[in-house]
């Protein structure tokens, strides 16, 4: 019953720890504007926890991948190799996304999808499957993605 509430807790001070410095600083903005700036630590946590859990999937992308490019033998071996070197590095961005998820980190580069400085993505791609890495079309179909024409 104890570790329920301090669980609780714990929750409490990282939400109000996360969000109220970021509110604060918007004060001048909009009411609209100011909800956009509490996502990009929740982005951020929300890429770290698809990282830690989905970070087995990248073995049948380097599988894939690596059979594409050099062959069925390759694909065997130099992309089972690979494939777990992606998982392990998977991993540990996925655990420094969780960790560090209030703050943004100096070096970090800025998110592509506008969520300001040191929320982006460490690791390219930012998520595990994306529209480039999808085999098969087995999450994204092909009717479903938009290409801009422009």
């Amino acid at each position: 019953m104890k570790f329920g509430k301090s669980f609780v807790l714990l929750l409490l001070v990282l939400f109000a720890f996360c969000a109220v410095p970021q509110v604060s600083a918007a004060e001048g903005k909009k009411p609209a504007d100011r909800v956009s700036i509490v996502l990009p630590p929740v982005m951020k946590l929300a890429r770290g926890i698809a990282n830690v859990a989905l970070s087995p999937v990248e073995l049948p992308i380097a599988w894939n991948e690596v059979n594409n490019e050099q062959g069925g033998v390759a694909g065997l071996f130099y992309g089972t190799l690979k494939g777990v070197c992606c998982i392990f590095a998977r991993i540990g961005v996925g655990i420094v996304d969780i960790v560090t998820f209030p703050f943004p980190l100096p070096n970090c580069p800025d998110d592509p999808n506008g969520y300001g400085s040191g929320y982006g993505p460490i690791l390219t791609p930012a998520w595990v499957i994306d529209v480039d890495h999808d085999w098969q079309n087995f999450v994204y179909s092909n009717e479903a993605i938009v290409v801009d024409q422009n």
